[in-house]
């Protein structure tokens, strides 16, 4: 064995160890959802006598509420804001790449500089804005703010779709302007077919993040029958009785499981989509 390849076997080990001591909170994250309560406190890392009873127990923990209300509840608001949020980018990002109008490159810079503003920045104003419109305690304070471009990721989906729109040759749309197409006829029948990739990436994007918005949902929606499903999780932890943490345990790998299979099947398309300049 040369000194190179040691040196790759010693490198691959090193890197193998140090991977199964970062997932060890995982395994034992997964160990633990198929504990009964009396073995969650045991130092295994896998349960002596597995059981489902957390998930069957977990799903209907919530007195007069079940987790198919709450996933129901988050994908209604999941499709609602990607759909909103994909038209206005594009459209958005469509104007700034192809139109020409006044201060368009100050209105970008602006756009760009919205991308180094922290989100709970601007959680005080949206509040009271919100509360006077009557909009607490609904879905449109996240439904809204993506249908004008906003919401979580906004600025960086306009920047992403821009630059794509600037990769698609020009001549496409003089030949399609000499067939009597208008702006917007060219942005839905030249553009967004091609944007396809970016359109893909811009949504993957758009749901983990929403997904995960658990400090947004905290603070915009108060009813329980409105929870998305990290709403309801904290449901599961009371300062006043005993927390049933296998239950929260089982009802947290399931809501990791939607947004760990979009990512495991749709890598191919945010590479594509990011790396993409134009047309193949």
């Amino acid at each position: 064995m040369t000194f190179v390849r040691r040196h790759h076997l010693i490198a691959h080990l090193g890197l193998i160890l140090l991977c199964l001591v970062m997932f060890y909170p995982v395994l034992w994250w997964i160990g633990a959802v198929f504990k009964p309560n009396a073995e969650l406190s045991s130092a295994g890392l896998f349960p002596r006598h597995p059981t489902w009873d957390n998930f069957t127990q977990g799903w209907n923990a919530i007195v007069n509420h079940s987790f198919t209300t709450f996933y129901l509840n988050t994908f209604k608001l999941m499709f609602s804001v990607l759909f909103t949020s994909l038209v206005s980018c594009s459209l958005v990002a469509f104007g700034f790449a192809r139109l020409r109008f006044p201060l368009k490159n100050f209105w970008f810079a602006i756009v760009l500089l919205t991308l180094m503003l922290p989100n709970q920045v601007t959680i005080v104003p949206q509040y009271v804005m919100f509360d006077k419109f009557r909009w607490i305690d609904t879905y449109l304070p996240f439904i809204v703010p993506h249908a004008l471009a906003g919401g979580i990721g906004g600025s960086f989906f306009v920047f992403l779709l821009v630059q794509f729109i600037r990769g698609i040759p020009k001549e496409l749309d003089e030949a399609a302007k000499m067939d009597g197409c208008g702006n917007f006829k060219i942005y839905y029948r030249i553009v967004l077919p091609l944007l396809f990739p970016a359109l893909v990436t811009v949504a993957i994007f758009c749901f983990l993040w929403n997904w995960d918005d658990f400090f947004g949902h905290m603070i915009f929606i108060k009813s329980i029958d409105k929870y998305t499903v990290g709403l309801a999780l904290k449901l599961f932890v009371d300062s006043q009785s005993a927390t049933p943490w296998g239950q929260l345990f089982a009802m947290s790998l399931l809501s990791v499981v939607p947004s760990a299979l979009i990512f495991f099947f749709s890598q191919r398309y945010i590479v594509e989509g990011i790396a993409t300049t134009g047309l193949k």
